[in-house]
């Protein structure tokens, strides 16, 4: 649920007040106020879409420690650490992913392309 009935604090014909943890304030409990409509447009941001379903990790995948979890993992199963990989340009992932380097000509695949000068966008003129 995106927010559970126990947080709601008081509503009246223009605001909603509810309760929250704010983290960066010592895991302080705390009290908003929002306007009907903002604090739906937030709500809303919770809803899934038709179909598409919330997928959460736990135990040794969730979030809090998964490092050290998967560092003890290998070591339990004598398994070396991966290799740290390098940083990538798109430019390079494009290429690794698709085979294809995005400078190369479109139409004959050969050559290096080069941007030489980028035009401005332009609006189309009113009609």
């Amino acid at each position: 649920a995106a927010i559970s009935n126990h947080r709601l604090v008081a509503m009246d014909g223009e605001t909603v007040s509810f309760r929250w943890r704010d983290y960066r304030d010592g895991s302080k409990l705390k009290t908003m106020s929002l306007k009907g409509t903002e604090f739906i447009r937030r709500f809303l941001l919770h809803v899934l879409p038709s179909g598409f379903m919330r997928i959460r990790h736990y135990g040794l995948l969730a979030n809090r420690h998964r490092r050290e979890k998967l560092a003890r993992c290998r070591t339990l199963l004598g398994q070396d650490e991966p290799p740290a990989r390098s940083p990538q340009t798109t430019e390079q992932m494009m290429e690794r992913l698709t085979g294809r380097s995005l400078s190369a000509c479109r139409h004959c695949g050969k050559g290096t392309l080069r941007i030489i000068q980028t035009f401005p966008r332009q609006r189309a003129p009113p009609q």
